[in-house]
């Protein structure tokens, strides 16, 4: 694929992302596509996804994005500043970027390029970890365009930022996109994520996104999955931030044939704090896998994970959490949970809790789960006149809903409780503005 587009590629690539693509290339052909000898995906197989032959699609055509303008987000009275990627390409995204109340940019990553060339020279690619893990270095091989977000000094947009990330073609494609999220110094920045498939192509997208959070400055990113079983979706979130920053990041995980979400948290910093949540429902065939590194190097710093899934039919997926505390890293406070609830005799769970410690004075706990529902806590609810039915979805509610009360935006929490009850009840069978049935 590199090979075959590489003149029209790079003549029409920006020259910062020119520079790595022949060394990030080389580093994929060493490294290859990761297998379940790696460690990270020792649960994971992509063999599925990746064993497919998917058309080249370098750069869209200007009328694939004729679905993204008919696209509506159903979540009702949803105060946002919103924006839509087709395949990972902004629509005129050469026309420049956009600056929001408050003094916030958001566009292409390409035009953001020619409009902050130090910024970016000075950010991008810049937080990368994980050498073994060879679709890191393939999306900076391949990538084209992406989201770009900067918020400078101070800036404080009171309204998240939602960016709807559509899928549409009328052909297999395997689309890498590449994102830059910028917040210096005091400010403040929410931001949305919503992906969705919309034709019933197989896809396969492999995404990297980058995060600077400078000092005392404030993100949330809140990422929501709902595509069709055709689809397979690779996120690898880097989030590296300096002292007195905050920063979450929760993926709601409710459809997809596969779904990987990989999430590193840098504390830099003295006195970060960092919170990493998760919840995901899949059943039929699906695969849904958490892999968090939380990264302390810095005294004073706080962290939580929290991931949970729920399993039926033949459904698996897999929790990979570290907590990483370095000798430098004293009075850390780091905690981990990872709960699941197998809902079938042949659903599968693994999960792989870890702790690092080089630091002598921390407070530091981790633990999993994988079982069924309370059986006591279901006999309660039916000696009060619940059915069984009613009463396991009551319970399945009650567990799910302890990750989604995190998230800071009250009409969409509503929206994605009232999904989550849709997806336990059977009734949410193919995703929201799509026309895909999902068997």
């Amino acid at each position: 694929m590199f090979d075959t587009g590489r003149d029209t590629f790079l003549k029409d690539s920006p020259e910062i992302f020119n520079r790595y693509r022949k060394s990030a290339f080389d580093d994929f052909l060493r490294l290859g596509i990761p297998d379940r000898k790696n460690e990270a995906y020792k649960y994971t197989n992509l063999e599925k996804f990746l064993n497919h032959k998917y058309d080249d699609y370098f750069f869209p055509r200007p009328e694939d994005f004729r679905e993204a303008e008919r696209f509506h987000c159903e979540v009702e009275d949803l105060d946002v500043w919103n924006m839509v990627l087709l395949n990972g390409f902004f629509p005129n995204g050469d026309k420049g970027l956009v600056m929001l109340p408050g003094g916030i940019w958001v566009g292409s990553m390409r035009y953001a390029v020619k409009q902050f060339p130090a910024l970016v020279e000075k950010h991008y690619n810049r937080y990368i970890e994980d050498g073994s893990d060879g679709l890191i270095p393939l999306n900076t091989a391949l990538a084209s365009d992406g989201l770009f977000i900067y918020a400078p000094k101070n800036t404080v947009y009171t309204k998240p930022i939602q960016i709807v990330n559509l899928l549409h073609s009328d052909k297999d494609i395997f689309v890498q996109d590449r994102n830059l999220v910028v917040v210096e110094e005091g400010a403040q920045l929410s931001l949305l994520s919503c992906d969705h498939a919309i034709s019933p192509q197989r896809f396969l997208t492999n995404t990297i996104t980058e995060v600077y959070v400078g000092r005392n400055a404030r993100f949330e990113i809140i990422r929501v999955q709902n595509q069709h079983n055709n689809s397979g979706k690779i996120t690898h979130t880097f989030i590296h931030q300096e002292r007195d920053s905050y920063a979450s990041s929760n993926n709601i995980s409710l459809h997809g044939g596969l779904v990987r979400n990989a999430t590193w948290h840098h504390l830099g910093g003295e006195n970060s704090e960092t919170h990493s949540y998760g919840l995901f429902l899949a059943d039929k065939e699906q695969h849904i896998a958490n892999f968090v590194k939380v990264d302390h190097t810095a005294p004073n710093c706080n962290s939580t994970q929290l991931f949970k899934g729920v399993l039926d039919d033949n459904s698996s997926g897999a929790f990979n959490g570290r907590i990483m505390v370095h000798k430098d890293a004293q009075k850390t406070n780091a905690y981990q949970s990872n709960n699941n609830i197998i809902l079938s005799e042949t659903a599968r769970m693994d999960t792989k809790p870890q702790l690092e410690i080089y630091a002598d004075d921390v407070k530091c706990s981790h633990g999993a789960t994988v079982g069924q529902l309370d059986e006591n806590a279901l006999f309660y609810l039916r000696s009060r006149g619940i059915d069984a039915r009613e009463a396991r979805l009551m319970l399945m509610f009650g567990f799910a809903h302890e990750v989604i009360q995190n998230i800071p935006i009250e009409a969409l929490r509503e929206r994605i409780d009232d999904l989550v009850h849709k997806r336990l009840r059977g009734e949410l069978s193919r995703c929201a503005s799509c026309a895909v049935q999902c068997n």
